[in-house]
């Protein structure tokens, strides 16, 4: 009996043998015919970096998932703290050494990123290049920098099919218990496209804080890989081959290289079911044109909020064919722009919600010193959607305020800034002056600068009167 119960044995565990050594060869011929020029170990992190990403929408724990090196970038559903992942601080002082331990410095991304995004509502946490885009790019291509949640995947995919180019995308997921769903969502999106892997960077933010849209505008910019990138909202169509007219006009790169901002006139339609389809759209200017004297087209919210848009001065656009400069901006323009990644200042992730929160960031651009000009050839139309005004109401009347200060405190500050550099004399200072000559003590403050901080410091006196 004894022999017969331990003969059984060895038979299972022979057979479980056998069935293992079967898997392993059947999940490492797939691997090797699937990605071809990957080694075992990068096979293994990819693996275990998609496991875990997937975990969530694929209903299994994280905690099965454990055996994944701690080094793998990991995306754990049930807590706060979703990465794992290093970043590598090289010393610029040991550039010509080769990287090593004891070299660099390790910092938890987790914790950079929090300093990076301090200024905004916490915790959220930011997950850079969630998907990758495979295509290089060249340094001087414009990429397109928007957010979108769910609700927009539809017309972020029309985007990425209509550009054609580098895309810098922040997606929010809320924190919440449909958050594996959303994840599922993004998956779908991302799988549901070719052209999406070959231009598109995603990053991913997840938190519980709805529409902090500044944030979210520069979480994009920070991880676009090009020299330019250009703020636009998902549901704007740009009709025109805005790539090739870019480097066809010496002017308009002179500008770019020189950190100007280039602007893109936009327009909506009179009558919203006009405005859904964009294959309908125009492509050329003076088809434009046309529409607006016909009353089927107009400015984008010249009917509700003139502001906004009126410092374009439409009426000179369409009179010419030539780059000009934007000569009567205010505080609540809100145009789209293309900039220089480096060197412009950031949104200010404090607007939270709706409202003034790209007019706060293209203010402090214009103060610190950036022209805006506009492009002639170039435009966007504005794709139809419905809007749910009971979630913008409250965020506009405590963003308005907010904005009422944050005004006074930029004109100050960059005063300030620009006096200890010098540059109050300069052409730098024009914008500054111009917006903020109006506020109450400024032109004070400014006189009181060199008393309070001489640049010069008095002359030494020494003995027997010599300086």
């Amino acid at each position: 009996m004894a022999v017969a119960v331990s003969g059984n044995l060895c038979t299972c565990l022979l057979r479980y043998f056998v069935l293992g050594l079967l898997a392993s060869s059947v999940m490492y011929t797939t691997s090797t015919l699937m990605f071809p020029n990957w080694s075992s170990e990068d096979l293994r992190k990819n693996a275990a970096g998609l496991i875990q990403r997937g975990a969530g929408a694929a209903g299994v724990s994280p905690g099965s998932l454990s055996w994944i090196d701690a080094q793998t970038p990991t995306f754990e559903i049930e807590s706060i703290h979703y990465s794992k992942q290093k970043m590598a601080i090289q010393p610029v002082n040991r550039q010509d050494v080769p990287p090593d331990s004891n070299s660099q410095h390790l910092v938890d991304e987790d914790f950079y990123l929090s300093k990076v995004f301090s200024t905004a509502m916490q915790p959220s946490k930011v997950i850079p290049y969630y998907f990758r885009a495979e295509g290089n790019f060249d340094r001087e291509e414009v990429t397109i920098t928007t957010l979108i949640t769910e609700n927009r995947f539809g017309v972020f995919k029309k985007l990425v099919l209509n550009y054609r180019g580098p895309i810098s995308v922040s997606i929010w997921i809320r924190d919440d218990e449909f958050k594996d769903q959303h994840f599922q969502a993004l998956h779908d999106l991302y799988e549901s496209e070719p052209l999406l892997r070959q231009y598109v960077d995603m990053h991913v933010v997840v938190d519980r804080f709805d529409f902090q849209l500044n944030m979210w505008r520069n979480v994009a910019r920070l991880f676009a890989r090009t020299d330019y990138f250009m703020l636009l909202d998902v549901d704007f169509h740009i009709c025109t081959d805005l790539r090739k007219h870019l480097k066809e006009n010496p002017l308009a790169m002179k500008l770019l290289r020189e950190g100007s901002a280039l602007i893109l006139p936009a327009f909506e339609y009179t009558h919203e079911e006009d405005g859904v389809d964009s294959a309908t759209f125009p492509t050329i200017k003076k088809d434009v044109e046309q529409l607006v004297k016909n009353k089927n087209l107009m400015a984008f919210h010249s009917a509700k909020f003139v502001p906004g848009h009126g410092a374009t001065d439409y009426p000179k656009w369409y009179a010419t064919d030539e780059i000009y400069k934007v000569t009567e901006f205010n505080y609540k323009y809100e145009p789209y722009v293309i900039l220089k990644k480096e060197g412009t200042p950031w949104c200010d992730e404090r607007f939270v919600g709706y409202g003034a929160n790209k007019a706060a960031c293209l203010y402090e651009i214009y103060v610190s010193g950036i022209d805006y000009y506009v492009l002639p050839r170039d435009f966007l139309i504005h794709q139809s959607h419905a809007y749910p005004e009971s979630k913008r109401s409250g965020g506009r009347k405590l963003n308005a305020e907010l904005y009422a200060a944050f005004r006074d405190e930029l004109c100050f500050r960059y005063a300030k800034a620009m006096y200890f550099a010098n540059e109050l004399g300069t052409s730098k200072a024009v914008n500054m002056k111009a917006q903020c000559s109006t506020l109450k003590g400024f032109k004070s403050a400014l006189d009181a600068f060199s008393l309070m901080w001489p640049t010069n410091p008095p002359p030494v006196t020494l003995p027997g009167g010599r300086s």
